[in-house]
Order: C-alpha cells, then structure tokens, then sequence
C-alpha cells in the first residue's frame, strides 16, 4: 500500500505520536510519501527524520496507486490537503494535532488502531460537496475550490459592502452588510455557524447563504439546494473586497463578479467505523456537558 502525508506546521506534545506514526508504517512496510514542505520542517524543527520512498510538492507528484493521504494537523490543514490530493480524488484520513478538529476527527491515541483499520478495510468513505468559484473579469475567468465556505467581505474597516445576490440569474437579495458566507454542509459548522447559520449533515445536497452583520436585522440565513448557482456583484467605497476561500485570500475589484456552484468532483474523507457525525457535533461543542441534558 501506498500513502501520502501533508503537514505544516504541529505542536511539540505532537511530536512523540507523529514519529510513532512512521515507525508503525515502516513496520506495516506501507510505502509514504510525504510533502516536501512539511518533511523540511520535520527534519529542521522536529528532529524527525522518517525512512521514506518520497515527498511530492503537488498531487501530480503522487503516483497514481496512492490509496489514502494522511493530513496531520488540525481542520486548517485539512482544508489544504484536498486541494493537494488531486481534487479529492484520493480519500483523506484527517489525524487531529490541533484542538476542535472536525474534519481532523481522528484523536492521537487512536492513531496506531486507525492505521490498523484503514489497512483491514474497516472503514467508511464519505462523499462531501465541494464548491466552484469561477472569478468573472474583464481579461479572464478564475477558477478555485473551497470544501468549507467562500466568504465574501469588507476590507474597509468603517464602511458596509452591497453584495448583490442572484439565484440562477434569477435577483434574491442585495445584502447591505460586513459580508456574506456561502458554505457546504461540512462549511456549515464552521465560520458560518458563527454567524448564526444551521448545522448541515455532511450528506445533505444544499448551501447555505449567511450574512455576516447585515444592516436589516430581518435578512436571516438561507439553505438553498445545491443544484444553484450562485452570482455574487459587490459594490462600496474603495476599489476591492476581499474574498475567502477556505484558507486562501483573493482581493478582487469591484466590477469583477463571482460565479459560485457545485465543484464537479467530491472530496472523499475517511471515517472510522466507531465515528458519527452526530458523536462528533456533541463531542465537540460540548453538548451534554450540562447534566440536566
């Protein structure tokens, strides 16, 4: 079997399991390779120098027999990952080094039996909706990918933006607010949930629309299916606004609009067979903690 690993940076209390990690693929005689970037700061910062058949920069460096790719860090680095595995074409087993961690769900003490069922097979395959942002310009059209959200926002720090929202071409809303969150189901619990919008299922087919301040108090989240288009054309002082897609930044102008739908491909994400969605959501926001519930 082979596997690729992505990192960036983890925390020292990590480092004893990480290494671990390796001694167990080495001894599984599992073929890893690892990127580039994070092997660097393995071996300058970490002292880990693990036995490997390779590294790679990009997915086109991974050879096509990669069964699975290991992202070791927190949900931040998860986010990088699926952009790295070939547009998630390659399963990605998420291994939390971080704190919340809901797509990295995969905790330090489980790691060596995780490895165990990932080679036994006992394990699920989730299919999660990425989303396509095609940046419309006068010279060319752009083309990104985010699995969590694109968030529209202000860079003035004074002044509101006037985001124009269309449906299928067809006029929704014009947002008077600091900015607008169009997330995934699995975006859902994420910066989107911090502005008041719903928890998703990861295999609910819908986005969710969140604004971010609005000026009207009346303007509220909205699920629409996944099936729309979204056109996002903002106006407001200055020139650009800012926006987010996942873990990258783009300044855009003005007269640039933005085309968001449904990427053709799914990010395909390991889950052990004793992990739920619904263990994870109470595990991490702490539901129950109460003992009245």
């Amino acid at each position: 079997m082979k596997i690729a690993l992505y990192g960036q940076t983890v925390n020292p209390e990590f480092y004893e399991e990480l290494s671990r990690l390796f001694d167990v693929l080495k001894e599984k005689q599992i073929e890893s390779f690892v990127y580039g970037p994070f092997l660097e700061y393995l071996q300058q910062n970490c002292g880990i120098r693990p036995e490997i058949t390779g590294q790679f920069e990009d997915g086109n460096d991974l050879p096509d027999d990669v069964s699975y790719m290991f992202s070791l860090g927190g949900d931040g680095t998860f986010l990088k990952s699926f952009l790295v595995a070939k547009n998630g074409s390659i399963p990605i087993v998420g291994i939390n080094s971080g704190r919340l961690g809901f797509l990295s769900d995969i905790s330090r003490d489980e790691i060596e039996s995780a490895v165990n069922d990932i080679l036994e097979g006992n394990i699920l395959i989730d299919e999660r909706t990425a989303l396509e942002l095609e940046i419309v310009s006068e010279k060319q059209s752009v083309f990104l990918y985010a699995l969590n959200e694109i968030a529209v926002t202000k860079l003035d720090s004074s002044s509101m933006i006037n985001i124009h929202t269309y449906i299928n071409d067809e006029f929704l809303n014009t947002y008077w607010a600091d900015g607008l969150i169009i997330a995934t189901p699995t975006g859902s619990t994420a910066y989107s949930l911090s502005v008041g919008g719903p928890i998703l299922t990861p295999d609910s087919e819908n986005f969710v629309i969140s604004p971010i301040a609005p000026h009207n108090l009346t303007v509220r989240p909205m699920v629409v299916p996944d099936h729309h288009s979204i056109t996002l054309k903002v106006e407001g002082r200055g020139h650009h606004f800012l926006a987010s897609i996942d873990s990258q930044s783009e300044t855009i102008y003005f007269k640039e609009s933005l085309k968001i739908r449904k990427a053709p491909f799914k990010v395909k994400t390991i889950r052990l067979n004793n992990h739920s969605f619904f263990t994870t959501l109470r595990n991490k926001l702490m539901w129950g903690v109460d003992k009245r519930n």
